[in-house]
């Protein structure tokens, strides 16, 4: 099947310091370009890669697992380690939830962690009826486009496969059984206003990680889609000044390249 236009993976050859930036469940890399570009035109090697199932049409991605979109995200950090020196890793919704496992079974190799609006949870009675309902019917409504700004859309599918949803139902519980694991610097943004994944989950991951450098920013302008709201610069700034905190050749680096 042909990728919509824009859902494309994107890459960036930079300097030595890397990014991998995941996308969430049912949308794409249109959702992280305009902060993969941001990073990019700073200097960094970025890695935005397409999930598998996504980026084409919601029946894909209904025969595909949460096995499969880690084992993507997995590839692209060794890529990246294998060619940086440090590789942070950054997420949103589901993306930030591959993060966290990334940096659960990678360690030290991750240098650090920028999650926004992270899933923890299938909440409501939907969690409970998915095992069931599934065999009974293949998708309901879609999640994407939770956006604030107007005349802004987000790139993704407008329903959601039962199969995949039930599929990430079970990664997100192992995830939270991971999460004492993460002891890397941490920094979660989440909206006040979120119609698909509550602040609870962003406060469940803040509770159980093992990171002590942790900061805590709420995105008061946006919904779920944050990276493409009204908060969206203060994400790629927030987000870059993390980085320089704790990757000190960054500004050398950015000069050299002329940026």
């Amino acid at each position: 099947m042909p990728v919509m236009p824009g859902a494309e993976p994107y890459r960036h050859e930079g300097g030595e310091i890397g990014v991998l930036l995941c996308h969430g469940f049912t949308g794409s890399p249109q959702s992280m370009r305009p902060w993969a570009e941001y990073l990019a035109e700073r200097g960094l090697t970025v890695s935005l890669p397409l999930l598998p199932g996504h980026g084409t049409r919601w029946e894909d991605l209904n025969v595909t697992g949460w096995q499969d979109w880690y084992a993507e995200v997995d590839r692209a950090l060794r890529d990246l380690l294998e060619r940086c020196s440090q590789v942070f890793v950054m997420g949103l919704s589901m993306g930030g939830t591959l993060a966290l496992r990334l940096a659960a079974k990678h360690g030290t190799d991750v240098a650090g962690l920028v999650l926004v609006n992270p899933g923890n949870k299938v909440h409501g009675l939907a969690a409970h009826a998915l095992p069931v309902a599934r065999h009974l019917v293949r998708s309901t409504k879609g999640i994407a486009s939770d956006i604030a700004k107007e005349d802004v859309a987000e790139t993704g599918y407008d329903r959601v496969p039962l199969h995949a949803a039930h599929s990430l139902r079970n990664f997100f519980r192992m995830v939270d059984g991971e999460l004492p694991q993460v002891t890397q610097p941490l920094v979660v943004l989440h909206s006040t206003q979120d119609h698909v994944v509550p602040p609870a989950d962003s406060a469940r991951v803040l509770s159980r990680v093992s990171s002590t450098d942790v900061t805590e920013i709420l995105l008061e302008q946006s919904y779920h889609v944050a990276t493409l709201d009204h908060d969206a610069d203060r994400i790629f700034d927030e987000s870059y000044a993390f980085i320089g905190r704790l990757a000190p050749s960054l500004g050398k680096e950015g000069t050299a390249t002329g940026g």
